[in-house]
């Protein structure tokens, strides 16, 4: 069955109103554009997402429900502690962008294709040089092991995409980021579509219409630019 998606101009960041979102597939809102700064800080603000694969058209989203970390979900529980220890981690905020960026778009067992095209790793590269995408790396002494990137609005921090190169460093990633965040915010993290991984851990769905609402409450509670500058976390959560 053909579907009919507006396609959005080139010279304007506005976005269709997400009641004319696509039941099928779920969230399907709009096509075309750019992923110009403006448009995505216009999406963003908007519970909008771009997502689309290689030879696919732009594609932007906003699904009937959202998966979401509400505050004080994320705990180092014993498995995680122990790989804490096992593993001699440290973590930081900033400090590798661009690399949690490639290490999130590489090919994945039963995955050979990636969604994190170059176009989108240089978009959301300028995102992060303008103060609105943040990342948080996992090491192993010097090596990169694990970690997360995503947008913040306001308060509230719009996951991308993780990865973890040793057992339970994206889950530890996640861990230290509420933990980062709560230090001057509730800490609330959305991670777009559930998936069993992310119910598994904590994670619940939200309906569209409780998510905006959070999203407008926590765009109106800005977190300090000082607290996103590059560095190790403080606390870090191997010495918390």
């Amino acid at each position: 069955m053909a579907i009919y998606l507006p396609e959005l101009s080139a010279h304007d960041v506005s976005f269709p109103p997400l009641h004319r979102a696509l039941s099928n597939p779920d969230g399907l809102l709009a096509m075309g554009g750019d992923l110009s700064p403006a448009r995505l800080i216009s999406a963003y603000s908007q519970a909008i997402f771009p997502w689309f694969s290689e030879g696919d058209p732009l594609l932007w989203w906003s699904p009937s429900q959202r998966a979401i970390f509400a505050p004080d979900t994320l705990k180092l529980n014993r498995t995680l502690k122990k790989q804490l220890n096992r593993y001699q981690l440290h973590f930081s905020v900033n400090t590798a962008f661009a690399q949690v960026m490639a290490h999130c778009a590489a090919p994945r067992a039963k995955q050979p294709g990636t969604w994190i095209l170059p176009e989108m790793q240089q978009a959301y590269q300028q995102l992060h040089l303008q103060g609105y995408a943040h990342s948080i790396e996992v090491w192993q002494q010097d090596r990169l092991v694990g970690g997360l990137y995503g947008v913040l609005v306001g308060s509230l921090f719009c996951g991308e995409s993780m990865f973890n190169l040793l057992p339970d460093t994206a889950k530890l990633a996640l861990v230290a980021l509420q933990q980062h965040l709560q230090q001057v915010a509730p800490g609330w993290i959305d991670c777009q579509m559930p998936n069993p991984f992310l119910l598994q851990l904590g994670a619940r769905s939200l309906p569209r219409a409780d998510y905006v609402s959070l999203l407008q409450t926590s765009a109106a509670q800005q977190t300090p630019a000082s607290h996103w500058l590059a560095g190790p976390l403080i606390p870090d959560p191997a010495n918390a």
